[in-house]
């Protein structure tokens, strides 16, 4: 996995000590996923392939305009340290405002008190998003490189799957998607 989406262990070390020294602890967490974010529509395509050839399944969906892939893991990437992700969400571009290319952001699941840890660490958080109703992760952005750490009260693949209302089992695409690269 790490010839497909690069270094995920010096990224998230890079991220944990990031966290730290902002004072937020993220030991004992459950890790929610990490997100790799493609330069094109043809880089999504191939990114797609060579990802799902580790996973047991890829959920496909359109969000925001155009496809995203969560993609379950047939085993957990070790990080290191006692953690583990299981989930890898692949996002094509977005040329609204800057993201970095490759590995992107790290979820973590924080639980029903995702409020008050947003309220303790009120000064070292950059924001809110509001993706639904059931998908309201806190954020910080770490701007010399526009890398983040998303905190979410449950797992992306399980508001996903609450969602739809159904597990993601199997392999589906968005049918006769077209990227204007």
């Amino acid at each position: 996995m790490q010839s497909v989406i690069g270094d995920y262990r010096a990224f998230f070390n890079l991220l944990n000590s990031r966290l730290a020294n902002l004072g937020i602890d993220i030991a004992g967490l459950e890790l929610s996923h990490l997100a790799y974010r493609t330069a094109t529509g043809s880089e999504y395509l191939r990114k797609r392939d060579e990802i799902e050839r580790f996973c047991k399944s890829n959920v496909e969906n359109v969000w925001n305009g155009r496809p995203i892939s969560i993609m379950q893991l047939n085993e957990a990437l070790d990080l290191g340290d006692g953690f583990a992700v299981g989930v890898i969400e692949l996002i094509p571009p977005l040329h609204r405002r800057v993201y970095k290319m490759g590995l992107e952001h790290l979820g973590v699941v924080v639980g029903d008190t995702v409020d008050e840890f947003s309220v303790r660490h009120r000064t070292a958080l950059t924001g809110q998003q509001f993706q639904s109703k059931e998908c309201e992760p806190y954020y910080v952005t770490f701007f010399d490189d526009f890398t983040m750490v998303k905190f979410y009260d449950n797992s992306l693949l399980r508001i996903c799957e609450q969602q739809r209302s159904t597990m993601y089992t199997g392999f589906s695409h968005v049918k006769d998607w077209q990227f204007a690269d």
